[in-house]
């Protein structure tokens, strides 16, 4: 029997997972299949379940989600949304343990126990705020006077981020933890020390109680949080590496506690000559702090693995000059309109998306592109906010503003794909999970055999044995291996210009072996420009061909419709009215004009509208055709009286492209809609030797879908509306970022300058990251599968070798932050 209930509380696939395994866990249910978009649970059961049943079942698992039988009863229960965002950002967990779920607030992972991150986004505010020393209530965006007592404005420090507080935070408490530490460890280290002169001032059951009192801060406030972890981990059953440092850290101090207080208890293995029992103080105050190192330094990385991410926002600027009524005025970024005049000074960031209107330049673009030569502008010409002004002034109209701009949506692109799982890390995920258990087993089984068959004082050996097991395990390696290397991958993208939606695209194009290119805008500029208009009727003239193509693409968004329309704006040519005008994607464009039925496309088109185009029509097209051009030709009433040549220049980068994705062993294949001569023409000059033409949309659907039965894993780049299902098919789409959004929202890549060298470079960053990963992974294994059995004392028989818990806290502190050193170097990797 099967059963739909809506669920509450999901964000993300993480909860939906989540929801599932708890739903499929409960006793009666057979199987639980969640949707997150439509926030219900349907299941299949052996037997009937009670509700309430279900209900307990989420409760117990700390009252994130609820479930109800009706959507009456759980108001909003249909809507998804992520958390709202309060203060100054959003916070995810490094490790992704919920997948993309956000939170509000910053504080500690409820799965894993990590510090949650920082999302970086652009503030729109005004950068400085000014205040006065003795009214801290007044704050302005400008300087001046303070209304209230006159005394000049000073400028506020701006507050710290999330990320630099933990970070201050945890190096304050490390201070104070070495602070009462060292005394601990070296009243330890002492009884190394022949006739120890600690105690000839007090005895050693009194030294004993100094380490305790030593060792109160250390526990109950320097590292309290990691026993708060580890409690919350044990209570929701999401073992981790703070499990592990609670069990072994706890079990030592509480060990010592109790021996310092009921020694009697203890047998004399346990211990001195005196009489007083062994205590672990300084182990269990080193580990701890030796965790809290660990911590610190991860803190310290983990600003840096973000730090493309900082380097981009860093190109908004807080402020511009708009121009209103002939005046300049300085304003915030969120007080832009769409539509204003704004002037940018020489040397100055461009503030937002928009349009030269007066004034000529040349722009920095390197910051977005990647490429470090200036870009020259001029009036009509398309600038970017976040490129840096050369040294002239220029007028621009606001286009884009807010969240719409290029660098906005490179910036959101960068944090969801950081915040994305690759496929890679699945098998982290599956060894995590029985992880935590097994070295707790290792742990008893060790203390167990140390016990029976270790050497005397069997019982001692056997619980520091037990305790380094425990603290030397370090899941988290696991767990960091793949989101950081993807995180620095991802920001190290952005900045050569290509935007990766994910981490799992970021995967496949490892794996991608064949590449499938569009013509125009991909492997040409994009910017095609009319050559000649023909007339091959006596009853038409040039002119006459000319008013009607650019009649008709004036209602055409099509680049070589453009082109026509610019060209006869050019030429002062009186648009015409066209009824019943219709674009036929892949084939051309079709309308009325003065009572004239035109169709205006490729050969296709005018077979549609019942046209034939004649052999000597044919030979005079061909040999614009064999030269690369593309040919329109224009129909009246079904018979073809002319066309119009349109020339779309082969970018300089796309045969160095072409030949570094071969040389990879990529096949690359052209798939484009224009004719067969026009195509083989620019194959020849790129050296293609596999290339169709003549492709509808649902060709190149088609093909992609026949190269992937064929076991091949596809790429397939284009920039055109056309282009988009085959986009969405293919197994990585990569988008030209001078497309169309349509084509940019298929795409699973986006390329910011829009060449295929952008494509080489996504293959080069691709390949590097997953090496990287697996660089990591290799480490974090080899070092558990070696740690823990050395931990355990296998060499002891052999060597005498064992390891002390404090060097295993160490040395696991030591391999989490390795795995994010070895990310980090992702940073300087050589893409090009």
């Amino acid at each position: 029997m099967k059963h739909t209930f809506h669920v509450q509380g999901m964000t993300c696939n993480g909860c939906r997972k989540h929801v599932e395994e708890i739903l499929s866990e409960v006793e009666g249910v057979d199987k639980a299949n969640v949707d997150l978009e439509k926030a219900t649970a349907t299941l299949e059961m052996v037997a009937y379940v009670p509700f309430e049943k279900l209900q307990h079942a989420l409760e117990e698992d700390g009252g994130r989600y609820s479930i109800h039988k009706n959507k009456t009863d759980a108001p909003g229960a249909k809507e998804v949304k992520r958390p709202q965002r309060k203060g100054t950002g959003t916070f995810y967990c490094p490790m992704h343990c919920e997948g993309d779920k956000t939170y509000d607030t910053p504080g500690d992972c409820p799965v894993c126990g990590m510090a949650l991150v920082e999302e970086q986004s652009i503030s729109t505010k005004s950068g400085t705020k000014y205040t006065c020393p003795m009214h801290p209530e007044v704050v302005s965006d400008e300087p001046g006077s303070c209304p209230i007592c006159g005394m000049d404005l000073v400028a506020v420090e701006p507050d710290l981020s999330a990320e630099e507080k933990s970070y201050k935070a945890l190096l304050g408490k490390l201070w104070i933890s070495v602070l009462f530490t060292l005394p601990i460890f070296l009243i330890a280290m002492s009884e190394m020390i022949e006739d120890n002169p600690l105690y000839s001032i007090l005895s050693q059951k009194s030294w004993n109680w100094i380490q305790f009192a030593l060792s109160l801060p250390v526990v109950f406030y320097t590292t309290w949080m990691f026993f708060e972890r580890a409690y919350r981990s044990i209570k929701t059953m999401n073992l981790n590496m703070f499990t592990l440092i609670g069990i072994g850290a706890g079990v030592a101090w509480l060990f010592s506690v109790f021996g310092l207080f009921f020694p009697d208890f203890f047998p004399s293995q346990f211990k001195t000559e005196n009489g007083s029992v062994h205590v672990y103080f300084e182990a269990a105050t080193v580990i701890l702090t030796l965790v809290l190192v660990g911590q610190v330094l991860e803190a310290r990385a983990h600003s840096k693995t973000n730090s493309a991410v900082k380097e981009l926002l860093k190109l908004a600027p807080n402020k511009a000059i708009r121009v209103k009524d002939g005046k300049e005025e300085e304003v915030a970024m969120d007080k832009i309109q769409l539509g204003d005049i704004l002037r940018v000074k020489p040397g100055g960031k461009i503030p937002v998306d928009g349009v030269v209107t007066e004034g000529e330049t040349s722009v920095d673009e390197s910051m977005i592109t990647g490429e470090p030569i200036p870009v020259s502008k001029s009036a009509g010409e398309k600038v970017t906010s976040g490129t840096i002004n050369g040294n002239q002034s220029f007028l621009m109209k606001a286009e884009k503003i807010g969240s719409d701009t290029l660098l906005s949506q490179i910036i959101q692109m960068v944090n969801e794909a950081s915040r994305s799982k690759a496929p890679i890390q699945n098998l982290a995920d599956r060894v995590s999970g029985y992880f935590v258990p097994i070295v707790v087993l290792i742990s008893i089984i060790t203390y167990v055999v140390w016990a029976i068959w270790g050497p005397e004082p069997a019982q001692v050996y056997a619980l520091i044995n037990a305790i380094a097991v425990l603290i030397i395990a370090c899941p988290c390696a696991l767990g960091l291996a793949t989101p950081m290397s993807v995180m620095v991958g991802v920001g190290r993208g952005a900045q050569n210009g290509i935007l990766i939606k994910n981490a799992e695209a970021l995967e496949k194009m490892n794996k991608v072996n064949t590449l499938i290119v569009d013509k125009t805008g991909t492997i040409t500029e994009g910017k095609p420009s009319v050559e000649a208009f023909n007339a091959t009727s006596s009853m038409f003239s040039e002119q006459d061909i000319m008013q009607y193509i650019v009649s008709l693409n004036n209602l055409s968004e099509h680049p070589l419709a453009e082109a026509t329309v610019s060209f006869g704006k050019e030429k002062g040519v009186e648009l015409l009215k066209v009824d019943g005008f219709n674009a036929v994607t892949g084939k051309g464009v079709e309308g009325k004009v003065e009572e004239k039925e035109l169709a205006l496309g490729n050969e296709k088109m005018i077979e549609m509208s019942g046209g034939k185009i004649t052999s000597a029509i044919k030979d005079k097209a061909g040999s614009f055709q064999k030269e690369g051009k593309t040919v329109s030709y224009l129909s009246i009433n079904s018979e073809v009286v002319g066309f119009v040549v349109i020339g779309d220049k082969i970018k300089a980068s796309s045969k160095k492209a072409i030949k570094s994705l071969q040389r990879q062993g990529v096949d690359v294949i052209m798939l484009t809609g224009d004719n067969r001569a026009t195509a083989r023409a620019v194959a020849d000059e790129l050296e293609l030797a596999d290339f169709k033409a003549g492709m509808l949309p649902e060709d190149k659907l088609r093909e992609v879908e026949k190269l992937q039965q064929e076991g091949k894993v596809v790429a397939m780049a284009g920039d055109g509306i056309n282009d988009a299902p085959a986009l969405a098919k293919s197994d990585v789409g990569i988008a030209m970022g001078t497309g169309t959004d349509v084509a940019i929202e298929s795409a699973a890549i986006t390329l910011v300058k829009g060449d295929l060298q952008g494509i080489a470079r996504a293959k080069n960053l691709s390949r590097t990251v997953m090496k990287n990963i697996k660089q990591n992974l290799f480490f974090a294994m080899v070092y558990n599968t070696i740690g823990v059995p050395v931990a355990a004392g296998v060499l002891f028989p052999f060597f005498g070798i064992l390891l002390s818990p404090m060097i295993a806290a160490a040395a696991m502190s030591f391999s989490s932050v390795s795995v994010i050193a070895n990310a980090l170097r992702l940073r300087t990797a050589k893409i090009n």
